[in-house]
Parts: C-alpha cells; structure tokens; sequence
C-alpha cells in the first residue's frame, strides 16, 4: 500500500564477516594471541645459543660424547620452546616440535650418561643418519600441516635443511672412512707399545737413523717430500703418534713425556737402533726435546724445523689466550668430523704434496680419530712444553735451527735463537720467503729442511762441527 514505509536494509560490506564464522590461524586477527613466527624464531635462537653457551661454558673442551650431547641437549630445548610455547602464546599450536626435541634429547643424553669410546662412537656413526633423515621428511609434513606462516620458509626449512646436510655428510664420512681404512696402502708395520699399536715406516739404510716427528695434529704422510729425499742419504722413520693415521689411540690422553715414551718403546721393539737424528716440525720440536732430555746417550743430533720453542707460553705475547681458544675450538672437531666437514674443507688441502702423501693427509686429516687426537694433543701441550723446558743441553751435538720467518709471529724468531744455543754445534737458518706450513708441504721450502737434516747426519758421521754455507 502506498505510503507504507519499508524497512530499510543496507548490504554487506566486503570486510564484514559473519559473526558464526570460524577463525582461521595465520590471519590477522589474533585474538590477543602471540605471533607464531616471533614464537618459532625465539625458539630455535634460544636452541642455538643454549648450545654455544654450553660448549665454551661448563663443557668448554670436553671430549666429543660430551660435547655432541650437550648441543643435542640444547637443540632439544630449542623444539620443547616451540612446542610449549606455540600452545600457550599462539593460536597454531606446534605439538610435532616435541618429537624432536625427545630424539634429541634421548640421543644427547644418552652420550653424556653412557659416555661411548671412539669404536662405540664409530658403531653409532653407522646408525644415526637413517633415522635422522626420516625425522626430517616427517618434521617436513608436520610443518606444513600445522604452520601456516612465511616463517616455515625463512626460518623452518632452512634448519630442516642443514639437519639433512648434517644426516647426509654423516653418512657419507662414515662410508667415505671405511673405504680409506680398506684401501690405503700401509706400507710399514704396527706395533704394540703396551695397550695400543703405532704405526713405523722406516727407508734407506745407513747410520745414523733419522726419525721425523710430526707437528700437532698430523700424520706420517705429513713427510711426503722430506722422507724420501733423507733416505737417499741414511735410514729415515716416520711413524704416527697415537690416534692419529695408522696408529690406534692411546688409553688416555698422552702429554710430552707419554708421547716420548710411546717413541722409545716402538724404535725399540721395532728394532730400530741408534743413533738418531732426531727432527721435529712445529709441535714436534718439544717432543723431540723431551726424548733428547730422558734419553740422551740414544741421541746423536737434532734438527729443528720452524719447532715450537718450549718458553712460549711465557715469551711470546698472546700465546696462552690463542691456546685456551684452540683448545675450545677443537673440542668441536670431533663432532664436525663426523658429519662430513672436514672431507668437505680437505677437498683442496695439501695439493702441493706428492699425489700419494696428499690423498692419505686428506684421508687421515679428515677423521673423527684424528680430530679427537688432535683435541687431546692441545689439551696436553701446555704440561709438554713445560716438561720440554728439561733439556738444558745436548752438549757439542749437531743442531741445526730453521726458521720459516714469512708471516712469522711478533717475538718468534728470537725464541728460535734460543734454541740454537741449546748446543755449542748450531746453526740457526731463516728462510725470509717459507711460511709454516711450506716447509714441510712446498717441494721447494721441504728440499731447505732436507738438506738441514742431511748437514747434521753428515755432522754426526763424521764427527765434525757443522759448517756454514
């Protein structure tokens, strides 16, 4: 009817939602609930700060169970934060976050309580990346499922990501190192020295014998251009200190004297008589200093080759704080080693060695064995150096000192003059264009240390004082 007012209706907006409709997680009304995206980020930092707070905190330096169950431990932590958290504070609750955070925690603690050696250690490298890799392709679904946020991009795939990488590299060290256990060629012999076998290479023939030791962390292979080159000339050994190439770990942790030991039982057993010339590059010049020091009537000459003076902790400025550092930092070797890194990084290391000598130093440098050696060696230096401080004196035996001065620290070649006075038949030379490691590695510099070690064997065959060139 005409003039009946109707009742006015205004249309719905494009913005309005109907009050009955379900709320969808990942819009922008939270319902005064916490960003899930702040959640997880906060989660997996505080992870990975418990784990390096642990590692350079109460197990700075520990042994490799230790130190891989504490990172687990605090990766566990970080997936617990999301699980809980992302239930409290969000309205996208992550419960799958706490089944990695119970593997990681039950793997983690299981190292520390149980604390595996380094053959059980080797039994598990076999087991750990299969059930790693599914976890990962499950953590994958699960994500998907429950997160909807550009934060399973950016920050979520990428830790799935390096877990993968991690599993993955495991794998293939852990195959890798058993083919170069299999395949190596081991040309000298193992033996026992009480509880553990060390390997012994010796070559050429001739009186007296030179015995080459190694710097920290290196193997017999170390020698690939100088040992050939000496046994033109006399009988020359390499041989690899315990846990390291062919030879098998110690019990315990061995400091200078142990290692000196260790030395004097093999050259005997082995039938390897005196005199020696003994030659040690970086870390084993205190080593040779200290077999000198008990043993002297069976040493005849020595040879310094860029070695580690036995006062630097107290003369060379810094050195103790670069100790105390390296000795937190391979603590991590261990565990890094076994999940691929070092193979990685040693892909195109020691090229300029003999082709042979290289693939063994890539082979063997690349080993959780060596790693945990390696570990213990810094652990153990500081106590031999102090005991390398006993050698006084070797009298009017041949000692020729050389110092690779390029990219030398500040104070070094001052140290090396002291050493030079450790006889009264010395010679002190320094190479201004040989760094460290070129000494033993440049087929050039490595022939400089080869004819130092060939002028004291002739020193000592016959019976003159050294003579300058």
């Amino acid at each position: 009817m005409k003039g009946t007012l109707e009742p006015i209706t205004r249309p719905a907006t494009s913005d309005a939602r109907p009050p009955n409709k379900p709320f969808r997680p990942g819009n922008l009304d939270h319902r005064g609930k916490g960003h899930i995206g702040l959640t997880v980020a906060g989660s997996l930092l505080s992870g990975l700060v418990a784990a390096i707070v642990l590692v350079v905190g109460p197990f700075r330096g520990s042994q490799e169970h230790v130190i891989t169950g504490a990172v687990l431990l605090a990766f566990a932590f970080g997936w617990a934060l999301l699980a809980v958290l992302s239930t409290l504070w969000t309205d996208q609750p992550q419960r799958w976050a706490a089944v990695p955070a119970a593997f990681m925690g039950l793997f983690g603690a299981g190292l520390i309580v149980f604390a595996p050696d380094a053959r059980a250690l080797n039994v598990v490298s076999w087991l750990w990346p299969l059930p790693v890799l599914a976890l990962v392709v499950w953590m994958i679904a699960a994500a998907r499922q429950q997160l909807r946020s550009r934060t399973r991009r950016w920050l979520l795939y990428p830790v799935f990501g390096v877990l993968a990488l991690a599993a993955i590299g495991g794998a293939y060290q852990t195959v890798a190192g058993a083919v170069d256990r299999t395949s190596a060629a081991m040309p000298g012999q193992l033996i026992d020295v009480g509880g553990h076998r060390l390997y012994l290479y010796c070559t050429g023939s001739g009186s007296p014998t030179v015995v080459l030791q190694s710097g920290a962390g290196e193997s017999s292979a170390y020698w690939g251009w100088i040992a050939p080159a000496v046994a033109r000339d006399t009988r020359v050994c390499v041989y690899d200190r315990a846990g390291r190439g062919f030879s098998e770990p110690a019990p315990s942790p061995q400091d200078g004297i142990g290692a000196a030991t260790d030395l004097h039982t093999l050259l005997d057993r082995a039938h390897v008589a005196g005199p020696y010339v003994l030659v040690g590059h970086s870390s084993g010049g205190p080593y040779v200093q200290i077999f000198a020091a008990r043993y002297p009537d069976q040493v005849a000459g020595m040879v310094l080759l860029d070695g580690q003076p036995p006062n630097v902790l107290t003369k060379l400025p810094g050195f103790p704080a670069f100790l105390n550092t390296y000795r937190t930092v391979t603590a991590l070797f261990p565990s890094l080693a076994r999940i691929g890194v070092f193979r990685l990084v040693d892909l195109a290391s020691y090229g300029s060695l003999p082709p042979q000598a290289r693939d063994e130093e890539r082979a063997t440098q690349s080993s959780a064995e060596l790693a945990r050696s390696q570990h213990d060696e810094f652990a153990e230096l500081q106590t031999a150096l102090k005991q390398a401080q006993a050698l006084k004196t070797i009298g009017d035996k041949p000692l020729i000192v050389v110092t690779a001065a390029k990219e030398a620290q500040d104070g070094w070649l001052p140290l090396q003059d002291e050493m030079a006075a450790l006889s009264t038949n010395s010679i002190h030379r320094v190479l201004p264009n040989t760094t460290h490691p070129s000494l033993i590695e440049d087929r050039g510099d490595a022939a400089m240390a080869s004819q130092a070690i060939r002028d004291v064997v002739e020193s000592v065959r016959a019976g003159t004082p050294l003579t300058r060139p």
